[in-house]
């Protein structure tokens, strides 16, 4: 396929994604195993607390990442070679069995700090593959017109599952201890399968397949795949940047930050309600409009924007004005994520979405994780002010880098009109 896009001429009209029942049927399964996900990792967070040190228990719920950075470009050439759907389904089941194991050495004896951190080892190595697939699915159950919606659908599932993630292993721990809520997790999970087995997956054309060889060489080949095309290459390059500078300063430094200005808990939850409604506010516009207008151009501004946010969180005093700025950082970056992935799906060629989804992710779900001892250490020798503000800048070269490659600025989405959509402009992106 080739990787440029046509500003303003749209393809053939198709059901928009938001009333398209295999859509949403993807949809709730995904939002069900992201719930499933979320209290997951509250009940093994309240566990390895239980049984160590607060250091000892960021070291068993981080340890999943190192999997996920080392096999996660392997889960992708899994993902192109057997088809995301089936490696969803799998990956759902192992899943869910592994949290059924973690609730049941609960009960039986109270496992200490090895088993957990097994535990979470074992289910990073699945999510090393489990993860790319699910990221590469909704290329296969969309039109190529109705990506941004189903990925502003995604996001605000995700957005949903973080909200309710927390709340639900509280409740599941004070009805039955930290087992009850690992078994609340595995049920959520297990409620994904049924529904995904329903949906439909369309397959990659005869012409595009590719002969399968070893890992290796499929690897290398999706690799050659994303530095050959003038709008992956940016764009891979661009996410990988946002998340870094994103990650460590929105979650542990977010928290450092409230010790160090005394908001307490209640202070940092409204600002990370902030940042949710943010963020939620971005999922929404782009899953309502459906069009977004010189995305590539979009990704980069926003990303740029958003890195301005992040610096000046750090130098907010108050928790009202300290939300309002979290908002913006949700805006920026919640709109950025969801067009570049968007954008990243549309030009992927169909054989590779799901080692080109991998190498977009393995930032957020295996390198960036991995960084929070160093965003600590840094804050007790320079403080959360030079901190966010080194952050924000490798966020804010993510975006220069999509604002100077031209391919990628000038990068547009395929749309898909309604019979009273007026016709855009026809230039070309070049």
């Amino acid at each position: 396929m080739t990787s440029t896009a046509v500003r303003g001429k749209p393809i053939e009209a198709a059901i928009p994604a938001h009333r398209d029942g295999n859509v949403l049927r993807w949809l709730t399964a995904y939002t069900s195993s992201a719930i499933g996900d979320n209290l997951y990792y509250f009940a093994l967070s309240w566990a390895a607390v239980q049984q160590g040190t607060p250091a000892q228990a960021g070291i068993v719920t981080a340890v999943s990442a190192v999997p996920r950075a080392v096999l996660m470009l392997g889960g992708g050439v899994v993902a192109d070679r057997y088809g995301p759907r089936r490696v969803v389904l799998a990956g759902s089941v192992v899943r869910g069995v592994l949290v059924v194991a973690a609730a049941a050495l609960l009960l039986a004896a109270g496992p200490g700090l090895w088993a957990l951190g097994s535990i979470a080892v074992v289910f990073g190595i699945v999510d090393a593959v489990f993860l790319p697939a699910a990221g590469a699915l909704p290329a296969r159950i969309a039109e190529r017109g109705q990506l941004a919606r189903v990925q502003g659908l995604r996001a605000l599932a995700t957005l949903l599952a973080n909200v309710l993630g927390g709340p639900l292993g509280g409740l599941g721990i004070a009805l039955g201890g930290t087992a009850g809520a690992f078994g609340g997790a595995a049920l959520l999970i297990g409620v994904s399968v049924p529904l995904l087995f329903t949906v439909r997956a369309g397959k990659v054309p005869q012409a595009d397949r590719q002969e399968r060889g070893a890992v290796v060489a499929e690897l290398r080949d999706g690799l050659r795949h994303i530095a050959h095309d003038p709008v992956l290459r940016p764009l891979v390059l661009t996410i990988a940047l946002g998340d870094l500078g994103f990650v460590g300063p929105m979650n542990l430094g977010l928290t450092l930050l409230a010790r160090e200005r005394g908001w307490g808990s209640t202070g940092m939850g409204w600002v990370l309600a902030g940042f949710g409604i943010g963020a939620g506010a971005a999922a929404l516009l782009v899953t309502v409009r459906g069009r977004v207008p010189r995305a590539g151009l979009v990704t980069g501004a926003v990303t740029v924007s958003g890195s301005v946010a992040i610096a000046l969180l750090a130098q907010v005093p108050s928790v009202p004005g300290a939300a309002c700025v979290a908002g913006a950082v949700g805006l920026s970056l919640g709109l950025a994520g969801t067009v570049s992935g968007a954008l990243l799906q549309s030009h992927a060629g169909p054989a590779y979405v799901g080692r080109v989804t991998s190498a977009a992710a393995l930032v957020s779900f295996g390198v960036a994780p991995l960084t929070f001892p160093v965003v600590g250490w840094a804050v007790e020798l320079w403080g959360t002010g030079a901190v966010f503000g080194v952050c924000a800048c490798v966020c804010a070269l993510g975006g220069a880098v999509a604002l100077c490659s031209r391919p990628l600025r000038r990068a547009e989405l395929a749309w898909n009109p309604s019979p009273t959509s007026p016709a855009p402009s026809s230039r070309s992106a070049g």
